[in-house]
């Protein structure tokens, strides 16, 4: 007998936009039952393809096959009726609708035709979820009071709605903890067993070690190796690839500092009920404190509270000596404090704006005259901040929605060097961002703290944390268990105290 065609071949697809080919002559191959890992830096050509194969991109060149027939994805309605799921890294949910309606939306179990079957399409939306481990999730719920890590699991529900053959999973463990990692991976392995197949896509090698079986590789809208074996092909090997060079996650050096310099930020008895209990932390110029803890250990609510987004039911925040007025961001950025936020497309950048405006924002009176802005002083002060940080490309003019990942991050970091500002909040600076811009984050957060920059650090990544901090507060529901310097500190040690730990003194 004929072997079987693969359940999915994409051959020679092309794709062009203005100035810009995406795809050039890419070929991709999915077995039924695998888990096929896709990774490409920023802008190598990952989003497009997924868009070409979820049917919201018609491609210039090249044929699609499914089981072994050609097909044209019109839409994204007539790929899901081939049994074709995506789900994104920027989630499409409608965050005004429940849960049930999200899941359901746009194929609404009904009566007579017409009349929607609330009733049935909650408790279709109950059993999925208790398929994918989160009976806690109520359907009737309004999606957007859930966390993200909760929006992710009912974005996997509504695929999993569908009579599904292939799923896309665009960055799916960017806002999970490691026990929800776990939880992914064996809904992966569920769904791989009953020969759904599965197109991956992560950033975190190590997660393609665990879940994946072969891995393409894209580099500058070409794949540059198809069909490597995903457990044993050397990480140098796939980051050579990716990046055209053999460095991975690197770290800057930490350099020696000299004790006794006064604290620029004082944070004193800060706690928000429900979210984090009384929290206390000195920060001095020139240092790097990480919090460690998993999803829902208050790591993003304390950075948030101290930048007073959020207003806390106890204790106050001191900067420079100034003690803000809490729940105040106004308070917080005058005194020269500066946040770039866990979600940077909703909550940190204009994407229709220019990186100019983007860079400017929070310094515009500076470059107001009598009501006008001084537009050229404006775009050469954006241009300086951005060449500092070596933003590409170096034109100011550019929208920001055209920037890869780690550019978008450090035109937010470039927003905060042009205000001059003293203390610097990261939350999640290297989310979605590929492995050799890492790098380049890391040098010029090291490089603003070797400059006098205090930072806090949230990250999800343990090596992260330990890599970039100087020292680091360990976090486990609400509360401050451990605190030490990085170098006393290895991964396991952390991961024990976040899942075990009890409050040290």
């Amino acid at each position: 007998m004929a072997p079987e065609p693969p359940l999915l071949t994409m051959s020679g697809i092309t794709k062009s936009f203005p100035g810009v080919r995406a795809l050039d002559g890419v070929d991709l191959d999915v077995q039924a039952g695998e888990v096929h890992c896709l990774l490409g830096q920023n802008g190598a050509g990952k989003s497009t393809l997924i868009k070409v194969l979820a049917g919201a991109h018609q491609p210039d060149g090249g044929t699609v096959r499914w089981r072994g027939e050609p097909v044209t994805l019109r839409s994204p309605i007539a790929a899901m009726r081939l049994g074709i799921a995506t789900i994104h890294q920027e989630l499409d949910l409608v965050e005004h609708l429940s849960v049930a309606e999200n899941v359901h939306l746009g194929h609404e179990p009904t009566a007579a035709g017409f009349l929607v079957r609330a009733k049935a399409a909650r408790a279709a939306t109950a059993a999925l979820l208790k398929r994918l481990g989160h009976p806690e999730i109520e359907p009737g719920r309004r999606v957007g009071e859930l966390s993200a890590a909760q929006q992710q699991i009912v974005s996997m529900a509504r695929a999993l709605s569908h009579d599904v053959r292939l799923i896309v999973m665009d960055e799916p463990s960017a806002a999970l903890d490691p026990g929800e990692v776990d939880n992914l991976f064996r809904i992966v392995a569920d769904l791989t067993s009953a020969g759904v197949a599965v197109v991956y896509i992560s950033h975190r090698l190590e997660e393609i070690r665990r879940i994946g079986d072969r891995v393409t590789v894209l580099k500058d809208g070409r794949a540059v190796a198809g069909g490597l074996p995903a457990r044993t092909t050397p990480t140098r090997d796939v980051v050579a690839l990716m990046t055209g060079r053999t460095v991975a996650y690197v770290f800057p050096q930490r350099p020696a500092r000299a004790p006794g310099a006064e604290p620029v930020l004082q944070v004193r008895g800060l706690a928000r009920d429900g979210e984090f209990a009384p929290f206390d932390l000195d920060l001095r110029p020139g240092e790097i404190v990480g919090l460690a803890g998993l999803v829902g250990s208050g790591r993003s609510e304390i950075l948030e509270t101290v930048y007073g987004a959020r207003r806390p039911t106890a204790g106050h925040v001191v900067v420079a000596g100034r003690r803000l007025r809490p729940g105040s961001v106004r308070a917080a950025v005058r005194a020269g404090m500066g946040l770039a936020p866990e979600e940077r497309k909703a909550q940190a950048l204009l994407l229709l704006e220019s990186v100019t405006r983007n860079v400017s924002v929070s310094s515009l009176s500076r470059y107001a005259r009598a009501g006008w802005i001084d537009r050229r002083g404006e775009r050469e002060a954006a241009r300086a901040a951005a060449r500092e940080l070596s933003l590409h490309p170096g034109n100011p003019d550019v929208p920001v929605r055209t920037l890869s990942g780690g550019n978008q991050q450090k035109a937010v970091l470039a927003r905060w060097l042009l205000r001059g500002c003293r203390v610097l909040l990261l939350d999640e600076p290297t989310r979605g961002v590929d492995v050799g811009a890492r790098a380049e984050l890391y040098a010029v957060v090291r490089r603003l703290a070797d400059e006098g920059l205090a930072v806090l650090l949230v990250s999800s990544e343990v090596p992260e944390v330990l890599g970039l901090a100087d020292r680091v507060l360990v976090l486990r529901e609400g509360r401050v268990v451990h605190t030490a310097p990085a170098q006393e500190l290895d991964e396991h040690r952390v991961l024990d105290l976040v899942m075990e730990g009890s409050p040290a003194s």
